[in-house]
This record gives structure tokens, C-alpha cells and sequence, in this order.
């Protein structure tokens, strides 16, 4: 059996579950094929996506993507859904669009993603670059997620931790881009999330291209970070060298700054799986959750 048949027998094993919890109570039964049902959704929810490649123009016109045949583009509506719809993250703005593998569906169990999103914040100068202490930012970073972890736990969602590096911040002063990955434990997950992050510095802000993946993806993330690095460039006259500062406004902050900003604390797929059993009217009851969690448990 497949991980995507894995996935979709635990949905299915869970939805029966609170069906068969809801019966017992009283409720009468819908008269559903669930498996079906959730498959049809999944059918409908992958064949409406509209996968590109090639040369693809950011709405807001400041850069493009040079997307090859290893890969494809989502559109911002289209990321919004994944993000929101089919991994169960909070709503927010969307993002200017999302990257993926091209083997692989947003909707795979070993699914992992790239958000793009830009920032215009100003030119954030790179004097700072060789100066920066990355035990004592993390450190730093570690409180302010604590925090930012309290605000999500308040609005209903899971805590988030801040574990450790993945990958220490890396910068490129020629191409000015910068990269770094932290471990993230959200809640009471067994396996913790990989949040991979990617900064492109432009004249008057930077992109924001942030893989969102396990931890055990790792060694598959580090084989494709250069090729993703690659992807992205700003248009003429939004480009780092053409910074003007007799017109242009600085960045309130450097590249310390950037990494030690606020977590990007999407999640993939699994951390949303409990979605699909709301979608189709089913409330779970306590103790569901564990369950779905040990069957979701992503492994060979």
C-alpha cells in the first residue's frame, strides 16, 4: 500500500469511527458511502488545480519565477485553498503562490510545499551579514515564538515550539539571498515540522519563499534548495544593486532582523487531516484525534 493509500485508509478508518460514535449516541446515520465521498473530494479538489511552469510573472509585478519541468507553480487563489482547504491552516492574506515537486500532489501524504510571498518593507542592508552571533539569535528566537505561541493556543489552535536550527542561516552577498531552516514542534505532534526559509533581497523589500515540510524531508529539501534559490529574480529596477538611497527607504532592520522574524508557522498536510471529517459533518469526539495522530504517522 501506497503512503497515499496509508493517508486515505485513515481518514476513512476515523470517519467511520465518529459515525459509528455518532449512532451509538442516538443520531441517525447519513446514508453515505464515506469512502466515496472523500475520494470524490479529493478527485475534484486536485483536478481544479491549474499546475504551470515556465516563466511566471508575480502579481505584483516586482519579480518572476523561472519554473522548470522539475516543479510547478499554484496560483495564489489556488495556494489559498491548499493552505486553508486542504491542510487547515488559519486564514490569512494569500500568498503570492506556492511551489511543489512535480511528482508529487498537494494532497500526497509525503507532500511538501514552498509559500511565496513579498514583503516591501525597504532595502534591508547586509552590513550585518558576518556580525551576526546565531546561537544567541536563537535564543531570542526561541522567546519570541513562546510567545507568538501563546496568541495561537488563545484562537484555538495548537502551541508551537521552536526547537532548534535544521540548517544555520546561510548568506549569498552575490546572488543576496539568504537561507536557514528551524525545527518546529507543533502541540503534541510525535514528529516535528520542518520550516525551510528562503529570503530574495530586492530594492524595495525581499521575497519570502518558505518550504513547509516534515523533518524527515530534510535530506529531500537540501537536494532541491538550490534549484528553488535559482527560480527567483526581481524585474529591472526592483533589483538589490539598484537601490537608491538618496530615494529609496532602508529596512528597519538587517539580516539578523529577517531571521529572527516571526516564525512562518504554516503546516502541511497531516497537521490538517481532521478537516476532511468536518467537511462531511462528522464531530469528533475526544480521543479521535490520538487516533488519527498514530494513524497519520508518516513512515516507509
Amino acid at each position: 500500500m501506497t503512503r497515499t493509500q496509508h493517508w486515505f485508509a485513515a481518514v476513512i478508518c476515523s470517519f467511520s469511527l465518529a459515525a459509528s460514535i455518532v449512532q451509538a449516541q442516538g443520531s441517525e446515520p447519513q446514508a453515505l458511502d464515506e469512502q466515496a465521498q472523500i475520494q470524490a473530494w479529493i478527485q475534484q479538489f486536485e483536478a481544479s488545480l491549474d499546475r504551470q511552469t515556465g516563466t511566471i510573472s508575480l502579481p505584483n509585478g516586482v519579480a518572476t519565477l523561472n519554473v522548470p519541468e522539475g516543479f510547478y507553480y499554484l496560483s495564489p487563489q489556488d495556494s489559498q485553498r491548499v493552505l486553508v482547504e486542504a491542510w487547515g491552516n488559519p486564514e490569512s492574506d494569500p500568498p503570492l503562490g506556492m511551489l511543489f515537486p512535480a511528482e508529487k500532489s498537494p494532497l500526497d501524504s509525503d507532500s511538501w510545499g514552498v509559500t511565496i510571498e513579498y514583503s516591501d518593507e525597504g532595502y534591508v542592508s547586509d552590513e550585518d551579514a558576518n556580525e551576526i552571533d546565531y546561537s544567541d539569535l536563537l535564543a531570542d528566537m526561541k522567546a519570541s515564538t513562546r510567545q507568538e505561541s501563546e496568541q495561537r493556543v488563545r484562537h484555538g489552535y495548537e502551541a508551537i515550539e521552536l526547537v532548534d536550527w535544521a540548517a544555520q542561516p546561510y548568506y549569498d552577498s552575490v546572488e543576496h539571498k539568504l537561507h536557514w531552516a528551524q525545527e518546529l514542534r507543533f502541540g503534541d505532534a510525535e514528529e516535528n515540522t520542518l520550516n525551510y526559509n528562503i529570503r530574495v533581497l530586492g530594492r524595495n523589500g525581499y521575497l519570502l519563499m518558505n518550504f513547509i515540510a516534515d523533518m524527515n524531508q530534510l535530506p529531500e529539501i537540501n537536494q532541491n534548495v538550490d534549484s528553488v534559490l535559482a527560480m527567483a529574480q526581481f524585474n529591472e529596477g526592483h533589483r538589490y544593486d539598484q537601490f537608491d538611497p538618496e530615494y529609496d527607504k532602508y529596512a528597519a532592520y538587517g539580516i539578523g532582523g529577517l531571521v529572527a522574524g516571526k516564525v512562518m508557522a504554516k503546516t502541511g498536510l497531516l497537521a490538517g487531516a481532521l478537516l476532511f471529517l468536518k467537511k462531511f459533518g462528522v464531530f469528533i469526539v475526544v480521543g479521535l484525534g490520538a487516533l488519527v495522530g498514530k494513524a497519520f504517522k508518516r513512515s516507509a
